[in-house]
């Protein structure tokens, strides 16, 4: 993969480990000729430190190579949180503090979750683009209040604070984008 086509989310190997990044810098160049670089904050999926790679637009990076598995959230504990593969039943369990964020949209019964198997290790998750969840609070609709487009804060079955348009209500099911958190319309049904 080259450095240029790279975004938050891809999964890389860097000196022999599996990174993933968390997010891009480009750096414009001032003189003539010179190349663009990329900065890029990663993780590593295996120690879980930090790594910051600094980069030509043109350098490339070899895809890391890992199992996907559909799987189903199952339960969480104090430390994990555990998921079990629906072909062959067998259970990945990763650290809370790694899903923390992937956490705020999974709901039991969620469709759609891959573990990415590493060495035979679930070292991350990845969610469907696109979640349906119940809005459980949020501001009443106030009448009148039409003319402009207007956001309010409304929290969903999984504690998540998602803005939403003024006209939606309690109880109302909502999809949500699991990579930016944004509201992208009512749910169908």
């Amino acid at each position: 993969m080259i450095a240029k086509d790279m975004k938050r989310g891809d999964i890389i190997v860097n000196n022999g480990s599996p990174i993933i990044v968390e997010n891009v810098q480009v750096q414009t160049p001032s003189a003539r000729g010179a190349a663009t670089l990329y900065r890029f904050r990663c993780r590593n999926l295996i120690t879980k430190d930090k790594v910051d790679l600094k980069v030509k637009g043109t350098d490339n990076f070899t895809d890391a190579d890992f199992k996907k598995r559909e799987v189903s959230y199952s339960y969480a504990d104090s430390s994990d949180v555990f998921f079990m593969d629906g072909e062959n039943y067998e259970t990945y369990s990763i650290a809370k503090e790694d899903v923390e964020e992937e956490m705020k949209y999974i709901k039991e019964g969620l469709e759609g979750i891959r573990a990415l198997i590493y060495e035979d290790r679930c070292v991350a998750i990845e969610l469907p683009t696109t979640v349906e969840m119940a809005v459980i609070q949020c501001d009443p609709a106030v009448r009148g209040n039409s003319a402009t487009a207007r956001n309010k804060p409304a929290t969903v079955e999984t504690g998540l604070m998602v803005m939403v348009p003024e006209y939606l209500e309690q109880g109302e099911v909502i999809k949500i984008d699991t990579r930016s958190g944004e509201f992208l319309g009512r749910a169908k049904g």
